[in-house]
């Protein structure tokens, strides 16, 4: 069908295209050459001239206009054809404009002339691509025809001019021998490619006494030009006989292409007559086919649905369920989890469905061999931690055993520096055990004060001394959740002390609210961008699972694991300071207790700051001993052990506040006395040791109440007679730091009063020492300022704790730990 089509469309552009183009070519021929015999010098040529222009014009806009209307019809080709067409003819009026003028030579526009027909005997080319090779070869022959024809006219009319002017220049002679031997070439083509009906009118041409004279005169012309001789005196004819031959061409061109679009309809029709009859007969066969289609369609309809569903349920819900229980931990059995799909009745769909089958059973092993790879990871991580964990409880025991026979302060200071140490890579090797899935060795079995959490948690960050803990109300927190929440807040606290200057403040407060507790830890950093908060607080709502390349945000993967463990809500925002406020919130069910902020009544308050990092710059003076206050929280015995408060020991069912800050007193302190009037002054300095200390008397500076009768200072009377002391409950390392770090603290201060009372000056007028600096509030780190007083009170400690420390040393490492195997009343 594409075929009689394709020929109906070019008879169509032949009728329209094909003769107006013909006409247009004649009409330029006519134009040349009157345009070469005006520059010749012809006389009374210029109204012909202009005329045959006229008539050009009116031939190239019937052309155009029969281009435009038509050249849907015509193939890419001919349409390329045609604008090269077109861009060719805009140059006419600058051709016309030579002759005119006469600035060129007869050659020259001969050649303007000669490229405009070339450019239209390229689109007679086009024209003759049809699909029937018949007509294809005979167009193709007619086409040669056509080209005789144009060399002839280019003959006509160089000689033409030369016959006007007299001579032929050398140039010419060598265009004209070349026009005359193509022409030659190009009727001998067409007359051998024509067939007998076409051929024939062509022949008849060729056997007239015009064509022979025409031929003799060329040859003349030819011999003429290689011998050098002027032009024969005979080409008087020349013009006479060429026109007679010229239209002798035209009007045998003319008809033969007529004849030639006959046939192209005649076959197009005929193609379209075979196609309508073949597309009846195709008809009832697609018909027919059409019905066996849909028969057999429906059923295959039927099994692909069901192959889709099949993957679909695999995609959506197996291999979903498939990596949860892998994630959990669940062994997954390939057989069971990755079952053949169903088989449809056709061969072909039970092929996909096996091919389907064996990819599905692929990617659950896959998922399987991930899942194995990722646990053996997780357990390398475990057994390290493991490892280190049993070291470092090991390394505590040491320090521990080592603190309790230090007898120098400044070996003391370097012991306790280390085990701040040890704590810090404690929670290390914690992190490494959250990082594997697992749950850290440290758990409490009874509630835990939230003040002593926090204060813990600030003793497992590197820069404590710039940590300031706000009052925090008396809520206590479950016994389980301890461990989890002191390696939370201490992985955000230490976070806000790196990414902060480090000359500010960390600040940490919480308060109760609706939905429980909320812990706020302030930093004064440069914060992060809304969206950098938005996608932290994203990973740390909903943890995604580790992955090793992200190993640089371990701190934030930790904490959001032990937030989603306990339902924990932890959000970052941006602190009114320009750096970042973390925000902790306790769930009602970790919340076991609220109260009122946590005091220590009856603790000491010293005049002035203690520092830290560097010991003060003078003592304070004393104060005179209180009355004994009730029982505080830190420090309270079992009621099983009797009324007698000598009995009283420090309890360990709650670990002790870790940390550095301030414990308000239950009643207030009464106003200082002289030094000499305290209990337990010194007589003078050569009571001291050699290096000032004052010495020790056993229960000398211990209050009446706590002194025990046993021993050698006094014989026990019957009213003082007790049962025995039952053995010190254990306590955490934490509470051994704090309580031993006080203790550095009061010998630091004993030494200088010491030498205070050897210079004989008085505290409060003795002037700095070399090497002391000035005291400003930004030394004093202290995390629990005293917002009635404006200024903050460190904590202090009392002579008759200090026989406690000890005692608290020996239960430090009172915390279940899972490697080891020993368990404390934590």
């Amino acid at each position: 069908m594409g075929d009689g089509v394709s020929l109906a469309r070019a008879n169509a552009v032949y009728q329209s295209i094909g003769v107006t183009s013909t006409d247009l070519g004649l009409q330029i021929q006519a134009e040349r050459l009157l345009s070469v015999a005006k520059l010749s010098g012809a006389s009374g040529n210029a109204d012909r001239l202009a005329a045959q222009r006229h008539a050009t014009d009116l031939s190239l806009a019937k052309f155009q206009a029969e281009t435009v209307a038509d050249s849907e019809d015509a193939s890419d080709a001919m349409r390329s054809a045609l604008v090269s067409l077109r861009d060719e003819l805009r140059r006419l009026p600058s051709i016309r404009s030579g002759v005119d003028t006469g600035r060129t030579t007869r050659l020259e526009i001969l050649q303007s002339y000669n490229r405009l027909m070339d450019v239209l005997f390229h689109l007679y080319d086009r024209m003759v691509s049809v699909p029937d090779l018949a007509i294809y070869e005979q167009a193709g022959a007619m086409q040669a025809m056509g080209n005789a024809r144009e060399y002839i006219a280019r003959e006509n009319a160089l000689l033409t001019g030369a016959l006007i002017a007299g001579r032929l220049s050398d140039t010419e002679y060598v265009a004209f021998a070349d026009w005359a031997a193509n022409r030659r070439a190009q009727f001998a083509k067409g007359l051998v490619s024509l067939d007998p009906e076409l051929r024939t009118p062509y022949q008849e041409v060729a056997a007239s006494p015009t064509f022979k004279r025409y031929v003799t005169m060329e040859q003349e012309v030819v011999l003429r030009a290689r011998s050098g001789a002027p032009l024969p005196s005979s080409l008087g004819q020349w013009r006479p006989i060429t026109d007679n031959l010229s239209a002798m061409l035209d009007q045998v061109g003319v008809k033969a292409s007529r004849t030639l679009a006959d046939r192209a309809g005649e076959v197009a029709t005929g193609i379209l007559i075979r196609i309508a009859i073949a597309g009846g007969v195709g008809l009832i066969a697609l018909m027919t086919s059409v019905l066996f289609s849909v028969r057999f369609g429906r059923g295959l309809v039927r099994e692909l649905a069901a192959l889709r569903n099949s993957a679909r349920e695999l995609a959506d819900v197996r291999l979903p369920h498939v990596v949860d229980r892998l994630r959990r931990g669940e062994e997954v059995d390939v057989e069971i989890e990755a079952p053949g799909l169903m088989e449809g009745d056709s061969a072909e769909v039970t092929d996909v469905a096996r091919a389907f089958g064996s990819v599905r059973r692929t990617a659950v092993e896959a998922a399987v061999e991930q899942a194995n790879l990722r646990r053996g990871v997780s357990q390398v991580f475990l057994n390290l931690a493991r490892r280190k964990q049993g070291l470092l409880h090991r390394q505590l025991t040491l320090l521990d055993a080592m603190q309790r026979r230090a007898t120098e302060p400044e070996v003391l200071a370097d012991l306790f520096h280390l085990d701040h140490l040890t704590t810090r890579m404690r929670r290390h090797a914690e992190s490494l055990i959250i990082l594997s899935g697992a749950a850290p060795g440290r758990a409490w079995r009874k509630p835990v004060p939230l003040v002593d959490v926090v204060r813990a948690a600030v003793s497992e960050v590197e820069n404590y001394t710039r940590v300031s803990v706000m009052g925090l109300p008396g809520a206590h927190v479950s016994g389980t959740a301890v461990a989890d929440l002191i390696h939370l807040i201490a992985e955000l606290i230490e976070n806000a002390t790196i990414f902060s200057p480090p000359q500010t403040r960390v600040l940490v407060r919480g308060e109760a609210v609706a939905n429980g507790f909320a812990v706020e830890i302030e930093d004064r950093g440069l914060g992060l961008s809304p969206v950098e908060y938005d996608a932290v607080n994203e990973r740390l709502a909903h943890p995604p699972e580790f992955d090793l390349a992200d190993s640089d945000r371990l701190g934030l993967f930790v904490v959001g694991q032990l937030a989603a463990r306990h339902g924990v809500s932890v959000t970052l925002r941006a602190s009114p300071y320009g750096g970042t406020m973390a925000i902790v919130l306790l769930p009602k069910s970790l919340v076991a207790d609220e109260g009122t902020p946590m005091t220590i009544p009856g603790a000491e308050i010293v005049a002035e700051p203690v520092f830290l990092d560097q010991p003060p710059r003078h003592a304070a003076p004393a104060l005179a001993a209180a009355p004994e206050p009730p029982p505080s929280p830190f420090f309270t015995a079992p009621a099983s052990r009797g009324s007698d408060p000598s009995l009283a020991r420090p309890s360990a069912s709650e670990p002790s506040p870790v940390g550095y800050s301030r414990i308000e007193p239950a009643a207030p302190a009464p106003s200082p006395v002289a030094k000499d009037e305290r209990p337990g002054a010194r007589a003078s300095v050569s009571a001291g040791t050699h290096r000032g200390l004052p010495r020790r008397v056993r229960q000398a500076n211990i209050a009446p109440q706590l002194r025990q009768t046993t021993g050698p200072l006094s014989a026990p009377t019957p009213a003082d007679t007790a049962p025995p002391a039952p053995e010190p409950e254990e306590r955490s390392p934490e509470q051994a730091r704090a309580l031993f770090t006080a203790f550095q603290q009061g010998g630091r201060r004993g030494r200088l009063e010491a030498e205070d009372d050897a210079d004989g000056a008085d505290d409060a007028t003795r002037p700095l020492r070399p090497g002391d600096e000035p005291l400003s509030s930004d030394d004093a780190i202290n995390p629990w300022p005293d917002r009635s007083s404006g200024h903050d009170a460190p904590v202090s400690i009392r002579p008759d704790e200090r026989d406690q420390l000890r005692d608290l040393r020996d239960h430090s490492d009172g915390y279940v730990h899972q490697t080891t195997g020993e368990k404390g009343d934590e």
